[in-house]
């Protein structure tokens, strides 16, 4: 079959072409025939332009083909470019002041019945859109999100050249290392028994790069996370890594700005103002219970600890002088019903993990009604208002008391809940801003040791020999926006000396890091020199700057949140002859095949 070679794209035909013989290819979007003149929607991805098909002014043969054609049909077509009548103008549409008078027609392949039709947008299953995600790509929604998910990483390269970077590339099959995020292992078939682990980020590389004299790095990266899934997360996701010799926070941070008020004014059409402001972990954590607070809204939460410590409750009493502390959250306004409140309190204890929930409101007396009135003194209101001078009896306060981090955790979520519930969230804005000075370290999931919060080798504030481990405070910085960290980064450890000592304070022995990292610890004592950088996520990103709240949705092949590509169903058993190529035994026994 000849091909006619196309001569512009649908979406290009507008009234410059008037007049115009044309060579179009795409695919059959919708057809509607009108008395024997069949008008065609051919799509291509660069948009729509209606095609006429009329008897009088085509042959026989070309007609009659018309007839057959139908949605998802890939057709070439040649014709002349006329205007449209009046009355059949499409001012949605940049073509829709023209049409397409054709004369010839090739149907290139047919389609058989659709699982679902293309133009639904937003009705079809998430399922059914993964299983059959190449008809899914066709969409309108999801190809506009690939689009630009090309033109923000064109963007990125741009501007990060024109900084003066290389962008190189690093191993994705390394070494499985301790830290972060649990590895995806790959057997290697040479050398029996031993295995790579796929990078999680290109964290060591970057590092290496920088003793190599790099000094200006960056990297699209593709990286690999062996971990719980949800909305944004995905186990093979996207990065943008950028690492720098010679700086320190404020001039990575400035770098990144420059990048992100591009992106800003270029796909949102937002003026970014820099610089952004910074914020530390102990005033957001203090403000809004969360590392990465959503700032489009108010509801900050509140410490009435000297209030509660007062009341004469036991198990209030018990849970202060342990050591804890009770936070609020304060709702302006809001004539919540008892029924309200107790739905709230339900859904903080069985949905986020709280022992319990106070609420308060008052009547129009000033009485206060709660679970506990019968223990509140009479001027409770006047107690929490020289705290809360904006108190007032229309208010409602929700109360959580424990530890300090669980309790602002708690508060912090319930914050959030409260702000989308109740419509608070301003969906237009966009708050981004820098969190700074985290602590070096925190506890393992299990409260048993201390472990780096952010990796091993981010670099201490200075005065920190001098502290206890759990006021020591990292040179590290998060990105923020509408409650989403973008990225994050530190400055790193570049002596090796500082190194051994913070593995000390992890509990890792000298033999135990030698093992894993010899290759750092030598590159540390080679003239390794002051740097630093950060990695932001792509995926994540794109899905801010497309409107979307799912990440699968800016991602052409994902996997599911169970980890599972619906389309090639994978992950999948393989043959016990590649098993025995890598001298693997699975220990793997199918529920279901030992029921039988």
């Amino acid at each position: 079959m000849q091909l006619l070679k196309r001569t512009a794209f649908c979406g290009q035909i507008t009234k410059d072409f008037l007049g115009k013989t044309v060579t179009l290819n795409g695919w059959v979007h919708r057809r509607r025939d009108h008395g024997g003149v069949i008008f065609v929607d051919l799509r291509d991805r660069s948009g729509l332009v209606q095609l006429v098909f009329n008897p009088a002014s085509c042959t026989t043969e070309t007609a009659e083909k018309a007839h057959t054609l139908r949605s998802e049909f890939v057709i070439a077509v040649q014709g002349t470019v006329i205007a449209r009548s009046a009355d059949a103008i499409n001012e949605k549409l940049s073509t829709g002041h023209v049409e397409v008078q054709i004369n010839s027609l090739h149907i290139l392949n047919k389609s058989a019945a659709l699982p679902f039709q293309i133009e639904d947008e937003g009705t079809i299953s998430e399922e059914l859109r993964l299983k059959y995600r190449y008809l899914d790509l066709r969409r309108h929604q999801m190809h506009n999100s690939i689009k630009i998910r090309h033109e923000v990483l064109f963007a990125m390269r741009s501007y990060f050249n024109e900084q003066g970077f290389y962008e190189i590339e690093t191993p994705i099959l390394s070494k499985s290392t301790p830290g972060g995020a649990r590895n995806f292992l790959v057997p290697c078939r040479s050398q029996p028994g031993t295995f790579y682990g796929l990078v999680e980020s290109p964290q060591i590389y970057k590092q290496l790069l920088m003793v190599g004299g790099m000094e200006r790095y960056f990297q699209i990266a593709r990286c690999f996370r062996d971990e719980a899934l949800r909305a944004s997360r995905q186990p093979e996701f996207t990065q943008l890594d950028i690492e720098m010799a010679f700086v320190d926070e404020e001039m990575i941070q400035t770098t990144c700005e420059g990048l992100f008020k591009i992106l800003w004014k270029k796909f949102l059409n937002i003026d970014l103002q820099l610089p952004l402001k910074r914020y530390t972990f102990d005033d957001v954590f203090k403000r809004y219970g969360s590392d990465k607070p959503d700032m489009r809204f108010g509801l900050e939460l509140q410490d009435v600890t000297s209030v509660f410590a007062k009341l004469d409750l036991s198990f209030v009493k018990a849970a202060i002088s342990a050591g804890g502390k009770a936070g609020c959250v304060v709702v302006k306004n809001q004539s919540f019903s008892r029924t309200d409140m107790d739905r709230w309190s339900d859904r903080v204890t069985k949905e986020l993990g709280a022992k319990g929930l106070l609420w308060f409101k008052w009547r129009e007396d000033g009485t206060p009604e709660s679970p506990i009135t019968k223990f509140l003194p009479a001027d409770f209101l006047a107690q929490l208002q020289a705290i809360i001078p904006d108190l007032t009896q229309n208010d409602a306060l929700f109360v959580v008391i424990g530890d300090y981090d669980d309790a602002w955790t708690i508060l912090g979520q319930l914050r959030l809940a409260l702000g989308k519930d109740l419509g608070l969230i301003d969906q237009s804005s966009f708050q981004l801003f820098w969190v700074t000075d985290f602590p070096m370290f925190e506890y393992d999931k299990d409260g048993k040791k201390w472990v780096a919060r952010h990796h091993q080798f981010t670099s201490p504030q200075d005065g920190w020999e001098n502290q206890e481990i759990k006021d020591i405070k990292a040179r590290a910085y998060d990105l923020v926006c509408n409650g989403e960290e973008l990225g994050g980064g530190s400055i790193r450890i570049h002596s090796a000396e500082a190194q051994s000592k913070i593995f000390d304070l992890l509990g890792m022995t000298r033999e135990k890091a030698e093992e894993k990292f010899k290759f750092l610890l030598d590159a540390q004592t080679f003239g390794y020199p002051p740097e630093g950088g950060v990695a932001f996520g792509v995926d994540r990103l794109i899905m801010i700057l497309t409107g979307t709240e799912a990440i699968r949705d800016v991602i052409a092949f994902p996997k599911t949140q169970t980890g599972s590509c619906l389309m090639m169903s994978a992950p999948s058993t393989v043959e016990d002859a590649q098993l025995r190529e890598l001298q693997i035994k699975s220990t793997y026994i199918d529920p279901k095949a030992s029921k039988k």
